[in-house]
């Protein structure tokens, strides 16, 4: 059975397609909500699946060797049994938490030893321990170690750790060819383009990652505080020289407004912590534009939470009441908030889908993007 099948193409770049994986079918494009520690924060899985239409989810390496540690993991059968999700399941490879820790790790060409946040115990990941740990995690889409830089970031460190990155590609395809899954459902690795912002390198990285061919590729190192026209600006120059016929994914975007201009220049998947982070801090994205439910002008308005929203919370609750639990500081307003949220960003890109399928996309788009910026 084919991985990754395109069912339709715009004008442009965007398209629409699908990912069949052992755990089910992914229509693209695609918003995967973040499980970092084996849950999405402040959300049951049942929500996720019947109200917010999640078809994939992440988890965190890093997090999850610390807690609840691989012993746990594979005792409970991998990440699906272990959280009691049947869908795809995607995990980064552990770099970005490692490189965040800056003031803790120290890396070499092996890998990189690190400092846990939780205990202050010493570990070593190198591309080798990071794809054992992803194959002991069991998720159906795993990613390559890799470095990833700062924003902004010298030329020459760019280099290096792009190199750096390659060199530790081919170490993790090597383990991965060589120790098969545990759990008898297969798992497909994908490798990451890097390179900041110099268009020469990021050539250059995606010419060495198309060149692996692997079954889908990753764009990582946007989204660490560059300016949104230079992450458009990097992601259209890496579209067009990664396979057109394999799924690409954009790691870490974004607001709304960042993951249709993305799907515009040809990205397929996409996730970020954004939709249920900023929840949690009362901010609600709608096709209407931004809310901030702290707000005084939600006081008295009795009306249901989002009128054009299709999960439940949007039907059955009141702006005044969301902003009177937020004022309260009652848990359930981040519950309620998060599940909006990830409910729209599923949302967004079923109705995006729906635009590439008809036609008509781009022009949706130049209509729907001012909109969803807006400050309500």
């Amino acid at each position: 059975m084919k991985f990754f099948n395109i069912e339709k193409t715009s004008e442009g770049k965007a398209r629409a397609g699908e990912i069949t994986t052992d755990h089910g079918k992914i229509q693209t494009p695609i918003f995967m909500p973040v499980g970092t520690v084996a849950s999405v924060k402040t959300v049951h899985q049942r929500e996720l699946k019947e109200d917010i239409k999640a078809q994939i989810i992440l988890g965190n390496t890093y997090h999850l060797y610390l807690r609840p540690t691989m012993d746990i993991m594979q005792k409970a059968g991998g990440l699906h049994q272990f959280m009691n999700w049947d869908l795809p399941i995607l995990t980064d490879s552990g770099g970005f938490q490692v490189f965040s820790l800056s003031k803790s790790r120290k890396m070499s060409e092996e890998g990189v030893k690190f400092k846990s946040h939780i205990d202050g115990s010493y570990h070593m990941f190198t591309p080798e321990k990071s794809m054992e740990i992803q194959r002991q995690i069991g998720a159906d889409i795993f990613m390559a170690f890799d470095e990833c830089t700062p924003y902004p970031c010298e030329y020459n460190q760019a280099k290096t750790s792009m190199e750096l990155t390659h060199r530790w590609l081919k170490r993790c395809i090597d383990w991965t060819e060589e120790n098969k899954e545990i759990y008898g459902h297969k798992q497909r690795l994908f490798p990451i383009v890097q390179g900041s912002t110099y268009s020469d390198l990021r050539k250059i990285s995606a010419e060495v990652i198309a060149e692996a061919g692997a079954e889908g590729n990753a764009i990582g190192g946007l989204s660490v505080g560059e300016p949104e026209e230079e992450m458009y600006r990097i992601t259209d120059e890496v579209t067009d020289i990664l396979p057109k016929d394999k799924p690409r994914y954009l790691m870490g975007v974004g607001t709304p407004w960042n993951i249709l201009e993305s799907i515009g220049l040809g990205i397929d998947m996409m996730d970020c912590v954004m939709p249920t982070r900023n929840a949690r801090n009362a901010m609600l994205f709608t096709w209407q534009g931004v809310m901030n439910m702290k707000n005084e002008k939600w006081k008295s308005d009795f009306s249901p939470l989002d009128e054009f929203g299709t999960s439940f919370v949007d039907r059955e609750y009141s702006k005044a009441y969301l902003r009177h639990l937020f004022v309260s500081k009652e848990y359930l307003a981040k519950q309620i908030a998060s599940v909006h949220n990830l409910a729209f960003y599923l949302d967004l890109v079923k109705v995006a889908r729906e635009h590439i399928v008809a036609g008509d996309f781009y022009e949706w788009k130049k209509t729907v993007v001012p909109v969803l910026r807006q400050r309500l």
